[in-house]
This record gives C-alpha cells, structure tokens and sequence, in this order.
C-alpha cells in the first residue's frame, strides 16, 4: 500500500517548496514502484498562485484517513495563511492524529500557530527566527538547522531544504539506498554537510555586502577540500599576504579561523542530525580525522564532538509500513 502524502498550499506559497518534495518523492516511486501516492490540497479547491505567479491545481483539504504524513509548503503568504481559520484547525487536527506532521521553510508558522510546535525543537528559514522567537517562544527554535525532527513533527529550513526534509523522509520510509539514489538523480547532496550555511554565524561578520561573502559561501559547499590562505587568495584573486590581512581586517577573523568554525558548524549539524560515524562526519567536513575535529569542538564549544550525540529512541509505530528497497544491480 502506496504511503499517502498531502502537501497544503496557500495563496503566495514559494514555488519550490512545493516543486523540490514533489520531484524527490517521484523519483522514490520509480526507485520502489508505488512506494508514494501524492496529492496536491488547499483550504479552496482549484488552481492555487505562488509568490511567483505560476500556480498549482490543488484539492479540497483530505480528510484525515486519506493521507498519512501532512507536508505544509511555506512562501511569503505563509503570515495570512496563520489568519485561514480553516486550514490551522485542519492543520492542528492532522497534527495531533498523524504518525507525521511536516513543514518547509516558513510554513512552521503555520504549525507553530496550532500549538502543536510548543515545548518542541524545530527550524524554519533564517530571516523568520527572529519572528518565531518573538510570536512563538514556547516553540524550541534550531536556525541553524537543516531540518528537525522532534517526535512525529519534522520542520526544514529554507526553501531548498524541502528536498534536504523530502529525503530525510524517503530514507526514513525507504531506507538510506534509496534516498541516496534519488539524491544522485537530483544531483543533491544524499544529507548535506552543515547547516543552514546562509545563516552561519560566519556569514554575518562584517559589512552585509563584504566582498567576501561569495568566498565564505564557496568555502561551505567545499569543506572536504584544502582551504589554505594560498587556495582563498587565489579564489579571491589576491596575494596570499595581502588576502590574509584584508580578510582578517573584514571579518575579525583569520582566514584559518573562518574554516575552522565553518567546519566545526558542519561537523555539529551532522552529528546532531544522528549521523552514526564520527570518522565519516570528520572526512565529509575536512577534519581529515576524529583527534583534530575533537581539539577544534574543544577549542570552540568547551565539549567533545561525543557530548553532542542524542540518546537513541526507539521508533514509533507507524502504518502503512512501506517495503524496503530491493538490492538494485
């Protein structure tokens, strides 16, 4: 039996949001054939605007025994959806039912207006956490977080962090192959190094438009690869001496300080998000090995990469169980 997906629009829902889960969640069905049925809902039926125009034919709101995981979408009409009195009770009542209740990007808004988010740990797009912090501080923000999950309740960053919680989920249902065979057919990341690289505490040193800020967002997508002073200046287009000491200048930091914490940012979401080899998590981010990623978790947070591993949860029941991948030639 095909596992039953609802994504919930609204007027001025970001188009990706809808677009990245939508793909992902069709390539897992060519993996493992009938493995998903996906349905398409708003509070109206019919055809259902983005914030670009472009819109989305979309189903009256399901009943609650015709899907089994709610996906809700974010977008800039994410405020006046938290005002849709219908859809919040539809989402509040899904909720408290569902083995799962998912978010991306701003559409946490919308679980967090229900209640069902408080006393919970969750993430939403970097520019809304100062608004869940000041509308919603019951609700245990992560910004710097991919995507989290916190009992039935799973919510992702921005934007195109739907695909990031879209295989987070398939390997739940799937396994891992799986999931990271739809990755390589999206040519995604199968679980992406790092956080919510827009929102590391990195990018925010200096001017907002420095003129190393396209450096410091190249240095995130490259943390397994030599980033010495010499291979920085030659991205920047200077002379090692002269990058090094305008780099420190802009950001307070040198620019072997700046990979540090970048990697150690990584290194932590990884770990946090139950990632089982610390060797692994220490090759992927750069560290090369556990001792000299052990000296920089020291270093900068007082504690060793170990402290920060959750303790292991017995899964919940689900239904509709799905198969499990067949071995693939």
């Amino acid at each position: 039996m095909p596992h039953r997906l609802a994504l919930v629009l609204f007027p001025g829902f970001q188009l990706l949001d809808a677009a990245g889960p939508i793909a992902a969640f069709e390539i897992a069905s060519r993996c493992v054939p009938g493995a998903y049925a996906l349905r398409i809902s708003a509070s109206k039926a019919g055809p259902v605007r983005s914030s670009s125009g472009v819109a989305l034919e979309a189903e009256a709101l399901p009943r609650r025994n015709q899907m089994d995981t709610l996906l809700v979408v974010g977008g800039d009409g994410a405020d006046e959806a938290c005002r849709d009195a219908r859809l919040i009770d539809f989402v509040r009542r899904s909720g408290e039912r569902l083995a799962r209740t998912t978010s991306v990007c701003s559409g946490m808004l919308l679980l967090a207006e229900t209640g069902l988010l408080d006393g919970r740990r969750a993430t939403t797009h970097w520019c809304r956490a100062r608004q869940v912090e000041r509308q919603y501080p019951r609700v245990r923000l992560e910004p710097d977080h991919i995507w989290v999950r916190d009992g039935s309740f799973w919510t992702s960053a921005g934007i195109t962090a739907a695909i990031d919680l879209a295989l987070a989920l398939i390997s739940e249902d799937l396994g891992p192959a799986v999931a990271k065979d739809v990755a390589r057919q999206l040519v995604v990341y199968a679980q992406r190094p790092g956080g919510q690289t827009q929102h590391s505490r990195l990018l925010e040193l200096g001017p907002g438009d420095s003129r190393f800020a396209e450096l410091n967002a190249w240095m995130c997508q490259r943390l397994d690869a030599r980033l010495d002073v010499n291979a920085l200046a030659a991205q920047a287009k200077m002379s090692p001496r002269t990058f090094a000491r305008a780099y420190s200048a802009e950001t307070g930091v040198t620019p072997a300080k700046a990979v540090e914490r970048l990697r150690v940012e990584a290194a932590r979401a990884l770990i946090e998000a139950g990632e089982p080899s610390l060797q692994g998590i220490a090759e992927r981010t750069g560290f090369g090995d556990i001792e000299r990623m052990r000296r920089s978790f020291l270093r900068l947070f007082g504690t060793p990469p170990s402290a920060l591993r959750r303790p292991a949860r017995a899964p919940a029941a689900r239904t509709n169980a799905l198969p499990r991948a067949r071995s693939r030639a």
